[in-house]
């Protein structure tokens, strides 16, 4: 059984995925931008996403342009920024309803990819140089975004979890950039930017919906045109693994009424290795779901943390466990949570326990497939990987894991960081 019907078709610099399918009521354009993670690019990236996404050429303001989606039937524009393993993602993307739907809407796709295409070749820019006053506004957009990150103590921990244990890795990187770098770009050097980036970074359009797929093409063909580019070397895809020689412990205080406990492990096991499946499987029993040790563990039973889970990152082969805690309790939550690794590294885990885990993994692939922008991101794995990983043989992989693959994931797992963000008290 074919979960999944994707056509691929590479048109100069672009790589145009089709996903023909009556599910959704939508239609989805989805352009994605990857380029290497870099410290002096990430900001203008950032900024970038917001600017293409606020006016063009042909609607100068945010107004013209939301009249112009409300037009087409409630339209949508937006943008995104993600991180995946050594790569930075800036994708756009457009949904229109589909016109099958609506009586008298006879061109819904072609707008939307009229639209599209005048985001990525028409911005509201002239004589080298982005709007003045655009770029102002969503710099201050961005800063807003940036801001809102270190008020969000989670997601602060998380990013200065991964600030201390990948000090020399461009992993490192914060996907919406550095606050002290915003200022100082400058409307023509962000253009500039736009044309590199439109010249150099790898290029994927998926489109998903009820659509008539040689129709479409013609279309993008006629519209999209974008330069053949050089494509990543196979050297860029290689991962060196990294073995912790200590355990790098960081403390800071601020003024919280919540401890946040984050711990950092390497595992070394990216998205294609022999073990991949296994690490889904060995995460998903250690803290990914409810029934997990973490969260039976460390918050249930022993009620020492507000919440307990834990996160794979499958392109740089690290793990991170995070918990929010009482100041008080750092020292017996980090001892139990080292607990709950030995525990999985000694094969202390029922077999209902793995059937559970192995049950709820497939279970979240199949509702991606409900989902555009899911199963969007489940396809784009290929290409990060270069590997073609169908649906169904993914779930094959996952049933194929056993006990034994399980505890050899949970072997090779070593922590590396913690990293404890306290109140001012706890000095």
């Amino acid at each position: 059984m074919s979960y999944i019907n994707e056509q691929i078709h590479t048109l100069g610099g672009l790589n145009v995925h089709m996903i023909p399918t009556d599910k959704f009521k939508t239609l989805t354009l989805f352009l994605q931008f990857r380029s290497p993670l870099e410290k002096e690019d990430i900001t203008k990236r950032a900024l970038l996403s917001y600017v293409l996404k606020s006016s063009t050429a042909v609607s100068q303001s945010s107004q013209a342009l939301q009249h112009r989606l409300d037009d087409l039937y409630g339209a949508t524009l937006s943008t995104a920024l993600s991180k995946k393993g050594d790569n930075h993602l800036l994708s756009l993307f457009v949904t229109v309803a589909n016109e099958r739907f609506i009586s008298g809407a006879e061109s819904l796709l072609d707008d939307a990819i009229s639209l599209l295409t005048e985001v990525v070749f028409q911005p509201n820019a002239e004589a080298g140089h982005f709007d003045e006053k655009t770029v102002k506004k969503e710099k201050r957009a961005l800063k807003q975004r940036l801001e809102s990150i270190v008020d969000d103590k989670m997601r602060f921990a998380n990013q200065r979890l991964i600030d201390e244990m990948c000090p020399n890795e461009s992993y490192r990187l914060h996907t919406y950039g550095y606050q002290d770098e915003l200022e100082k770009i400058t409307a023509e050097e962000l253009f500039r930017y736009y044309q590199k980036m439109l010249a150099e970074d790898q290029l994927d359009l998926y489109i998903v919906g009820d659509f008539e797929t040689n129709q479409v093409l013609e279309r993008v063909k006629a519209s999209l045109l974008f330069k053949e580019r050089q494509a990543p070397a196979a050297a860029d895809r290689r991962f060196s693994p990294i073995v912790p020689e200590r355990v790098n412990t960081v403390k800071e205080q601020q003024d919280v009424e919540q401890g946040k406990l984050n711990l950092g492990f390497r595992t070394n096991i990216i998205f294609g290795d022999a073990l991949y499946h296994a690490s889904q499987v060995f995460n998903g029993l250690f803290g990914g779901f409810p029934h997990s040790k973490l969260f039976m563990n460390v918050r249930e039973k022993a009620s020492l943390a507000y919440y307990a889970a834990s996160r794979y990152e499958s392109y740089k082969g690290l793990l991170i466990v995070m918990s929010g805690i009482e100041f008080e309790n750092y020292d017996q939550a980090v001892d139990i949570i080292k607990e709950q690794l030995a525990a999985v590294q000694k094969g202390d885990f029922s077999e209902h326990e793995i059937d559970q885990t192995k049950a709820l993994l497939k279970n979240a692939i199949l509702e991606s497939l409900d989902s555009p922008f899911s199963l969007i991101d489940l396809l784009y794995q290929d290409v990060l990987s270069g590997e073609t990983h169908p649906v169904e043989t993914w779930l094959r992989q996952i049933d194929g894991v056993t006990r034994d693959d399980i505890v050899r994931v949970a072997e090779q797992t070593s922590l590396d960081t913690i990293y404890f963000l306290q109140g001012e008290e706890g000095r």
